[in-house]
């Protein structure tokens, strides 16, 4: 058995075209508000940008109905938080490598596909010739016990592929891909794996909010503790209502948007 932690890896974030931006902002008007967003965050800049284009209020008088504009970035993504104006947080999206994370941790995060991709190792074709596991607080007291049972389903994998001679010269890959999936039967449900997640910053809030409570499970508040870390670092203003609690609960000043 291979004792493992869940590991959090960002690896893909928004990124402007600055010249397609500007090309649009001359058309409509308005392109006096990107020279003012020269070195802002791509994904912050991004927002305003999909918001001001709502009431084309890049500056004052290009909308009659518009006299006084918030010319403060975070002061205008405030006010889009706190007036839930959520849907332009849907256009910056960011993709997340969770190394080492349970099954379970996985059945659970695939319930929140509303703006969400994902990617997972499969099981039907990567066979298990080494179980990964984490042993969960809750368990300590049972460790021996615990990586006894892993260790036996371990070699029962490897055991089960040798006599099955999955190995052997000749052997077609749809025979190794059928033994494959049903050896993944025996494996444990908190066994490691990898899974891809891109989610856009809407569906992100509401995720680090919901799964960080206490009474999340425990793998997932661990995770997301570390994805909230990300992304409010990555985007500040964009969660810039967010606080992290003592008991590590992260608490959106403008609830669910």
């Amino acid at each position: 058995m291979r004792e493992t932690r869940p590991e959090v890896f960002l690896i893909a974030r928004p990124a402007l075209d600055v010249d397609g931006m500007r090309g649009y902002l001359e058309a409509a008007g308005g392109a006096s508000w990107l020279e003012r967003r020269a070195g802002a965050g791509d994904a912050e800049t991004l927002v305003e940008f999909a918001g001001r284009a709502c009431y084309r209020s890049w500056e004052p008088g290009l909308n009659p109905n518009v006299t006084r504009v918030r010319e403060d970035q975070g002061a205008y993504l405030d006010n889009v938080l706190a007036s839930g104006h959520g849907s332009v947080l849907e256009h910056v999206n960011y993709t997340f490598a969770f190394r080492d994370v349970s099954r379970v941790f996985t059945h659970e995060l695939v319930r929140h596909r509303a703006g969400s991709a994902f990617s997972q190792e499969s099981l039907r074709y990567v066979r298990l010739s080494e179980i990964g596991f984490r042993v969960p607080p809750a368990l300590e007291p049972l460790r021996e016990q615990v990586v006894a049972i892993v260790e036996q389903l371990e070699e029962l994998q490897v055991d089960a592929a040798r006599e099955l001679g999955l190995d052997d010269d000749g052997v077609p890959f749809a025979v190794k891909k059928e033994a494959t999936s049903a050896l993944r039967r025996l494996a444990p449900l908190g066994l490691s794996t990898d899974i891809i997640w891109t989610a856009n910053v809407r569906t992100l809030r509401h995720v680090i909010a919901l799964r960080t409570t206490a009474g999340a499970e425990e793998e997932l508040r661990l995770v997301f503790d570390r994805v909230a870390r990300i992304a409010t670092a990555e985007a500040p203003a964009l969660f810039q209502d967010f606080a992290r609690a003592d008991d590590g609960t992260w608490v959106a000043g403008h609830g669910k948007i």
